[in-house]
């Protein structure tokens, strides 16, 4: 059954991103597969619910990002997948600094 709704171009890359990863996700043994669509999962729900859809410029760079870790996940040699919050690393980051500036002034 057709959905009623329309989907934009760039919703169409987003829906056929994340079922080209779930495809090779079953090229990987069964252990693996679990890890790589949990992560996949996870990392679009993250994406779908925080970031602002008519943020093209950013949507357009997790693609790009999202087709170079596909590009990856084929290769043979890579069994597994990870993700990195990027944000929380950023403010502890800040966090420390800030520690030691205020300690050496």
């Amino acid at each position: 059954m057709a959905s009623p709704w329309k989907l934009s171009g760039m919703q169409r890359q987003v829906l056929a991103l994340y079922r080209c990863f779930l495809r090779a996700a079953r090229l990987k043994n069964l252990e693996d597969r679990q890890r790589i669509v949990s992560v996949v999962s996870a990392e679009f729900h993250h994406n779908a619910n925080n970031v602002d859809r008519k943020n093209f410029q950013y949507i357009e760079y997790l693609l790009r990002r999202g087709k170079r870790q596909l590009e990856q996940l084929k290769n043979s040699t890579t069994v597994s997948l990870s993700t990195i919050n990027l944000n929380s690393c950023a403010l502890n980051t800040i966090t420390e600094d800030k520690k030691l500036a205020s300690t050496y002034h």
